[in-house]
């Protein structure tokens, strides 16, 4: 599983092609670690998509999924019915499972391609994530680096300290 024996780092300039298209570099894809090339590709935040192994992904969904559940059954989401259903809306739309072809090509889905705004064509950065692997617009990664990369050492600090 990633994030568990390897930690996925690397930042690669990709061209989503006509048919949108892109070629996730080989050493991300082996540190995503799939014993069965299947793939999870979700809806992180606008203008970014996020690669999982498809194991892991549903590992920790059903885990999180079941806790809810749980907590429905015994009460203790009462009065909570309306974030209950947003989480459904969000969690239906989230996710895809997807393949990964011949030298670690994607195809990135429809409801997927409006959301990474990146039209065909056009550059787009993948980004090992840590965990998962990312594909980012080039606007969004430069509005969220300008953001979080002043508080880099704090982070790093924190983390491994």
């Amino acid at each position: 599983m990633a994030g568990a024996a390897e930690f996925i780092l690397g930042e690669y300039h990709r061209t989503l092609d006509e048919r949108f298209r892109l070629s996730i570099p080989t050493e991300l894809v082996e540190a995503l670690g799939s014993t069965n090339d299947q793939y999870v590709l979700a809806k992180e935040r606008l203008g970014c998509l996020s690669l999982w192994n498809a194991e892991a992904w549903h590992s920790n969904l059903n885990d999180g999924v079941e806790l809810i559940r749980d907590k429905m059954r015994s009460g203790r989401l009462e009065g909570r019915l309306g974030e209950v259903q947003l989480l459904g809306r969000l969690l239906s739309t989230r996710h895809k499972a997807v393949p990964l072809a011949g030298r670690g090509r994607l195809m990135v889905p429809e409801g997927f391609r409006e959301f990474l705004r990146v039209e065909p064509g056009g550059d787009c950065l993948v980004v090992g994530a840590a965990v998962c692997v990312e594909i980012w617009s080039p606007a969004a990664w430069l509005a969220y680096l300008e953001k979080r990369m002043p508080r880099f050492r704090r982070l790093f600090d924190r983390l491994s300290s």
